[in-house]
């Protein structure tokens, strides 16, 4: 009995740890240039788990998602039941303009649609990124997580700017 006495509290404590980790936010390193110049290879994020379980999936919210042999950190840029072109360095979704105050590396022309419960992502260094080009489109079900939040280096701590 004095044994667990001694250790409940640490019991306790582990047992929350694996309980956040598993279930809310967990740390993930950046591995690529992918998302250069808003994520470099090698900073450390948190991946808020929970994020898609109370709010829906935006356009331009950076998201973790598994692929087939790996996870990978990209941008949404289209939604469900939509048609995604790029023109020029223009970003057309349904034949309208979107704008944004995000930079990106110049994208090549292209154009593509989402069925329902599809979403479409680009890394923001278009040029180096494998995603939704290559791989075709994603599921909710194939998103782990939102990224918001940097953690290393402690030079650029805290939110992640879109």
């Amino acid at each position: 009995m004095r044994f667990w006495h001694a250790i409940k509290d640490y019991v306790f404590i582990i047992l929350v740890v694996v309980l956040i980790r598993s279930f809310i936010v967990t740390p993930a390193i950046v591995d690529g240039g992918s998302m250069d110049s808003t994520l470099a290879d090698g900073q450390v994020v948190f991946i808020n788990k929970l994020a898609y379980k109370i709010d829906d999936i935006k356009r331009f919210d950076i998201v973790v998602l598994k692929t087939e042999k790996d996870k990978i950190i990209k941008r949404v840029i289209g939604l469900p039941n939509e048609t995604i072109e790029y023109k020029d360095n223009v970003l057309y979704i349904n034949g309208e303009i979107v704008s944004s105050n995000i930079k990106f590396r110049d994208t090549e022309d292209f154009k593509a649609t989402t069925g329902s419960n599809e979403y479409f992502v680009l890394g923001d260094n278009r040029p180096l990124s494998k995603d939704s080009r290559m791989i075709g489109n994603f599921k909710k079900e194939d998103f782990v997580g939102k990224v918001k939040f940097r953690i290393w280096p402690f030079d650029k701590f805290g939110t992640i700017d879109k």
